[in-house]
């Protein structure tokens, strides 16, 4: 035990500014990493990954030398395999590190508060008559992850933002129904726009296509998509890859003043944070 002691105080003698910076970067970026990893199929496929070495260093340690042989080249094989495996994580860690502050571009937390208080009736609006009347709907609003191949799917509107342009977008049996339309700032872009579907299989089976397109593309990019069900008329939230069910207007109103207004202010409340707060208070 006195060895170990000497050795800790040999170790932490030799210790500089420069080493400490080192390590607190290295732990942030382990945390960041775990921060990306939970929650998702790369989570599941890491805890493989750390069984499998752990039967590797007990071979060894065992002196099973068979079992230690093929655990060594099976690792080779995994190693090469997994920026296969994991391309869907490693794309989207590489999207959040791309659209950190310093990337900012805009998009809504450009408008004045006037302004977007006028964008929250019209889409508040819209989306209580569609709910009242389950008219299906998939309003994706763009932040700075830009949107660009999703636009060129639909066709172009360039029209500005009201409740009754949106209404007239997603009314049944009319050309631009099916399909997303994308918001820009105060303008629709485009509509009738097709949206990459999740790959995420433990989704509720309620869910359907609509649901399914607009929690796709949160998670390839940072956008906000609100979604109306055709089939019961409940109003959805995608964010991040999460998506959060039954919401009212003021729901609405709240989850995209945070997310699309204060956001560009440095709001430190998460979504998920805000979300917990909205639901404490209405219970």
């Amino acid at each position: 035990m006195k060895v170990l002691l000497i050795q800790v105080q040999g170790l932490l003698s030799t210790l500089g500014i420069l080493d400490i910076v080192d390590i607190l970067l290295v732990a942030y970026f382990l945390y960041t990493l775990y921060q990306m990893l939970i929650n998702t199929r790369a989570a599941t496929l890491v805890k493989g990954l750390l069984i499998l070495l752990v039967i590797m260093m007990t071979s060894r340690w065992m002196n099973l030398h068979v079992i230690s042989w093929l655990m060594e080249k099976s690792m080779t094989v995994i190693l090469v395999a997994l920026p296969v495996v994991f391309q869907p994580e490693l794309r989207r860690a590489l999207e959040q590190i791309g659209r950190g502050k310093w990337f900012h571009k805009g998009g809504s937390s450009e408008l004045d508060e006037a302004e977007f208080d006028s964008l929250l009736r019209a889409v508040s609006g819209a989306t209580t008559a569609m709910s009242r009347r389950k008219v299906g709907a998939l309003m994706v609003f763009e932040r700075n992850t830009g949107l660009e191949e999703c636009i060129e799917t639909g066709i172009a509107i360039d029209g500005l933002l009201s409740e009754g342009l949106l209404l007239n977008i997603f009314e049944k049996d009319t050309p631009l129904h099916d399909g997303a339309v994308i918001i820009r700032g105060k303008r629709i872009v485009a509509a009738s726009c097709l949206l990459p579907l999740t790959e995420n299989r433990n989704l509720s089976q309620e869910l359907g296509t609509r649901h399914r397109a607009g929690i796709g593309v949160s998670e390839q990019s940072d956008a906000v998509v609100i979604i109306v069900s055709e089939e019961t008329g409940t109003v959805s939230i995608a964010r991040n890859g999460e998506l959060m069910r039954y919401l009212h207007a003021d729901d609405v109103r709240e989850i995209l003043r945070s997310a699309l207004f204060e956001q560009g202010k440095n709001v430190k409340e998460t979504f998920v944070e805000k979300i917990k707060t909205m639901r404490g208070e209405k219970k």
